[in-house]
């Protein structure tokens, strides 16, 4: 009895040995990842795992997981200082995703967190370099050279950056009041070289008219009686005559 019980035991010490070991040799890559192989604490970069069922060798072979995807970063609200010297508060968005598994294992502890820290060091020392007027005409521009540093800087760290877009910018109450006192200025002041423009134009009209009129005697006396046939239409008690100037000089002269 004592025998076959200590047949019982090991063979289960057996089974759960081969269970350990196939849980060690037996690892599922997913379709967005790539393997990281470890032999010996030695990476072989040309022997990088694809998706599908992989088999390592038990206690010899490590096998650490990339993440492939695209990964959108939220870039915590930075404070900075313009050019023009105004406090203002920039968050932004960043787009990347991991080009070379085997350089990010080997060359950088945590990728995510590496590319967090230097886009919110970088957005601060360009939104620094710029102007406000320029922050808020040109933010396409601004992060296009965003991303071309970033992703100069995360190169080496095996991360592209794809785009980084500048997403909320929030001003001082006073500089709010003060760019809507600006912008309405600005609208009275196209207002009125509006209404200047349109007096102006009238009169160079009229004064081709007068010119034409001129011309003709009796073009100034028919604009008299078609007003006379504008008035009688609109029902009105009011008549107006016509007086020729000329009748005016006569009693002048007298």
């Amino acid at each position: 009895m004592e025998a076959f019980e200590g047949l019982l035991v090991t063979f289960a010490m057996i089974v759960i040995f081969f269970l350990v070991v196939v849980a060690k040799s037996v690892r599922i890559v997913n379709e967005y990842e790539r393997g990281v192989l470890f032999r010996l604490g030695r990476v072989d970069p040309a022997n990088l795992k694809g998706p599908g069922l992989r088999l390592l060798v038990p206690f010899i072979d490590r096998m650490q997981k990339v993440d492939l995807r695209t990964v959108t970063m939220d870039v915590p609200p930075q404070e900075v200082i313009t050019k023009d010297n105004v406090t203002i508060k920039v968050n932004a968005v960043v787009y990347f995703n991991i080009m070379n598994p085997v350089t990010a294992v080997i060359n950088i502890a945590n990728p995510l967190m590496a590319t967090s820290l230097i886009a919110q060091t970088t957005l601060r020392n360009i939104l620094g370099q710029h102007e406000l007027d320029e922050i808020l005409a040109e933010r396409e521009k601004i992060g296009q050279a965003l991303q071309k540093i970033i992703d100069e800087a995360t190169d080496v760290w095996g991360v592209k950056v794809s785009t980084v877009e500048i997403k909320d910018i929030e001003l001082p109450d006073i500089m709010r009041r003060a760019m809507a006192r600006q912008a309405e200025a600005e609208r009275e002041r196209r207002a009125k070289i509006i209404a200047a423009d349109g007096e102006f134009q009238a009169s160079q009209k009229l004064h081709e008219a007068a010119q034409i009129i001129e011309q003709t005697k009796t073009a100034l006396q028919l604009r008299y009686l078609q007003t006379l046939v504008e008035i009688g239409a609109e029902n009105s008690t009011t008549v107006v005559f016509p007086l020729p100037m000329e009748l005016l000089d006569a009693f002048a002269k007298r």
